[in-house]
C-alpha cells in the first residue's frame, strides 16, 4: 500500500491531517517519536536517531510551531494530528504504522532531548538478544526529586515488575508490536503498554540509560502528568484484576460492617436502645461491601469472556 493509499484509508478520522510519503519497505529498525511543540529540540533528536535506525517516524500532535516541518526536512516521515490529542493517541498511531511496515525492532523515544539517541543500539541489542520489550531504566539519582518520588510510586502501583514504568525510551520486537497498540489517550499510555506486554506473557527487560533534564524539557504540567498517569494506572489495575481491586475492599467493608452490627446488637441487649449512628454506618458498610463484591464478580466474568473470545 502506498503512502497516499494509506492516507486515503484514514481520511474518515479527524485525527489525521497529513502524512508524508511513507515507504512500505521492511526496515530492520524503526524509531517512533511523539512530539508536541518541540521545534527547539526535534532537529537534534531526529538527526542523531537516524544514525542508528533505518526509518524515523514523528507524530506531530497538533503542534502550533514548526516541529513537523523541521522533522520532515531532516528526513523523518511525519504523521500530523489536526489538534493535540495526547501522547497515548500519538503512540497508538505510531504503533499502527510501525506494524504496517513490519520492522525487526521498533524504538520509541521522546522529542524533547531527554533521551540520548546514541543509546539506541543498547536497547536494540536487548531485543535482538531475545527480549520482547526493552525499557530504558533511568538512574534515580539523575531524576529530579519530585519526579523521582512520583515515578517510584507509580512503578510500585503498576505491579509490572519493571523498575522504571514511566520511561518512554524503549525498544520492542517488531513481530509483537501489533499486540501492544494502546488505547489510552493520555500520559498513562506507558504503563498500559507494559501491562499489555505482561498479560501476553512477553519478556520485558530493563536496560540502564542516561537522561538529561537540562532546561525545561517537558511540555506537560508535572502535576497533571502525575495525576493522569495515576488514574490510568488505577484503571488498568481495576480492569485486569477486578477481584482484587474491588473484592478486597468489599470484604474489608463487610468485616467492618460485621463489627458494627455486633456492637449495635450488644448495645441493644444491654441498654434496650438502638444506637442510630452506628446502625446507619453498619448498614452503609454492608451495602458498600456487597456492591463492591458484586461488581468484582461481574467484571471478572465479563473480562474472562472477552479474553477467551480473543484466543
Amino acid at each position: 500500500m502506498t503512502g497516499c493509499a494509506w492516507l486515503n484509508s484514514l481520511r474518515g478520522s479527524s485525527s489525521w491531517l497529513a502524512v508524508e510519503d511513507l515507504e512500505t519497505a521492511h526496515p530492520k529498525v524503526v524509531a517512533l517519536i511523539p512530539a508536541y511543540n518541540e521545534e527547539s529540540s526535534i532537529a537534534k533528536v531526529v538527526v542523531l536517531t537516524r544514525k542508528y535506525v533505518d526509518k524515523v517516524i514523528v507524530c506531530d500532535d497538533g503542534s502550533s510551531d514548526s516541529t513537523a516541518e523541521i522533522a520532515s526536512s531532516l528526513g523523518a516521515d511525519v504523521l500530523r494530528h489536526q489538534k493535540n490529542m495526547g501522547k497515548g493517541q500519538s503512540l497508538r498511531d505510531l504503533f499502527t504504522q510501525a506494524a504496517r511496515l513490519g520492522p525487526d525492532t521498533v524504538v520509541t523515544l521522546d522529542a524533547d532531548g531527554q533521551h540520548d539517541p546514541n543509546e539506541i543500539p543498547r536497547l536494540v541489542a536487548a531485543v535482538v538478544g531475545g527480549a520482547d520489550v526493552a525499557v530504558g531504566s533511568r538512574n534515580p539519582d539523575e531524576i529530579p526529586r519530585t519526579r523521582r518520588l512520583g515515578n517510584k510510586a507509580l512503578t510500585q502501583v503498576s505491579m509490572t515488575g519493571v523498575s522504571d514504568t514511566q520511561s518512554g525510551f524503549r525498544a520492542y520486537s517488531g513481530r509483537r508490536i501489533g499486540e501492544l497498540v494502546p488505547n489510552e489517550m493520555g500520559m498513562g499510555v506507558d504503563t498500559e503498554i507494559l501491562v499489555r506486554a505482561r498479560d501476553r506473557g512477553m519478556k520485558v527487560v530493563s536496560v540502564p540509560i542516561t537522561v538529561s533534564y537540562a532546561g525545561d524539557t517537558s511540555t506537560y504540567n508535572p502535576v497533571y502528568h502525575g495525576f493522569d498517569v495515576m488514574l490510568s494506572t488505577i484503571k488498568q489495575l481495576s480492569i485486569r484484576h477486578p477481584l482484587m481491586f474491588y473484592g478486597i475492599p468489599g470484604l474489608l467493608s463487610l468485616v467492618v460492617a460485621a463489627g458494627l452490627w455486633w456492637s449495635t446488637l450488644e448495645h441493644l441487649v444491654h441498654h434496650a436502645t438502638l444506637e442510630t449512628n452506628i446502625t446507619l454506618v453498619a448498614a452503609a458498610a454492608t451495602l458498600v461491601g456487597f456492591l463492591l463484591l458484586s461488581v468484582s464478580v461481574i467484571l471478572w466474568v465479563l473480562i474472562s469472556v472477552v479474553r477467551d473470545s480473543r484466543r
